[in-house]
């Protein structure tokens, strides 16, 4: 049977979570990740300044969630890949996959080798591809005329920003979308965007010229996955409607499937994210255009923190197995 193209579009902790769900069902899939180069936080931040290659983390992420499990060896490179440095001058918060790719961008010369370097370690079975090859800044513009030009800054704003939408997005300089990253859209069965942060993760993509394009002109089914929380100074005050719509006014065209959390969430994280003015996304909408479909999909564990990491991080998240099977059920 012929493999089914899918592409994920996005970066972080929402496009590993898809990419690891869907690796269980590579038989049938041939699995590409495109990948947001406008990351500016975090250790990924630190060394895109020091060494002014491309960032790594969004890239690492995906890397990890399609990297072989099949034995103890496997998991050890994979655990490497994910390490963070909780202590030593200069070395705490960072994580060791990122400086294994900035060592591999310098000995070989570029970053794409350096990926799929990476890949060929961790014995990949899927395709990562940075969105551009151009060094990006990611710009947003507030409905006060404020204007941020710095991914970090936009992800983890100051309290002035939290009472402001965003009304725009771009990237400076103009960046154009890779090659690799065009064809995969445009031969895609399927296009998964999101969960993620709505700007700084899904849109980031979008924003880069050629993406919107690749994305309109591909006859492939396009899905949103509801992100379950909002982000404050990002998404504060929006349901499901009004993230598909500030999604759909960027690519130019409605996603055909819009896949939503029905399970409640824990009382408990719910208090904490309360606390910093997060709360669920609501299912706000009905449409003619699109499809909703409700489903559990949340993750149970407890998500652990690394004290070494400066950023940030999501408490509340989807289940990858859960999420998987019903991408696999579109097409």
């Amino acid at each position: 049977m012929e493999k089914k193209q899918v592409v994920v579009i996005g970066g972080g902790t929402g496009t590993h979570t898809v990419l690891q769900g869907l690796k269980q069902y590579q038989k049938q899939l041939d699995l590409s990740a495109v990948v947001t180069m406008a990351d500016s936080g975090g250790s990924t931040g630190r060394l895109r300044d020091e060494f002014g290659y491309l960032p790594v983390g969004d890239v690492r992420m995906a890397l990890v969630a399609l990297a072989s499990d099949i034995d103890e060896h496997d998991e050890l490179v994979r655990q490497l890949f994910l390490y963070r440095f909780e202590k030593g001058n200069g070395l705490s918060g960072h994580n060791f996959g990122n400086l294994l790719l900035v060592a591999l961008t310098d000995i070989l010369g570029g970053e794409e080798a350096a990926i799929r370097t990476a890949a060929r370690m961790l014995q990949v079975e899927g395709t990562v591809l940075p969105v551009t090859t151009t060094k990006v800044n990611l710009v947003a513009t507030y409905d006060d005329g404020v204007v941020l030009t710095s991914e970090h800054d936009i992800d983890e704003p100051s309290p002035d920003r939290a009472a402001h939408r965003i009304v725009g997005l771009t990237v400076t300089p103009q960046a154009t979308i890779t090659e690799a990253a065009e064809s995969a859209i445009l031969d895609a069965d399927l296009i998964i965007l999101g969960p993620g942060d709505l700007y700084t993760s899904i849109l980031a993509n979008c924003v880069v010229e050629g993406v919107a394009d690749a994305i309109c002109h591909s006859t492939a089914c396009v899905v949103y996955v509801s992100n379950l929380m909002t982000k404050l100074g990002q998404t504060s005050g929006l349901g499901v409607s009004e993230h598909v719509a500030e999604l759909s006014s960027y690519i130019g065209r409605t996603p055909d499937t819009v896949l939503v959390n029905s399970a409640p969430l824990p009382s408990e994280l719910l208090a904490r994210y309360a606390a910093d003015g997060e709360f669920p996304v609501a299912l706000n909408c009905e449409s003619d255009t699109y499809r909703i479909i409700p489903a559990d999909l949340l993750a149970t564990e407890i998500i652990q923190t690394n004290s070494g990491d400066v950023l940030k991080r999501s408490l509340i998240r989807h289940d990858p197995r859960k999420l998987a099977r019903q991408l696999i059920d579109l097409l």
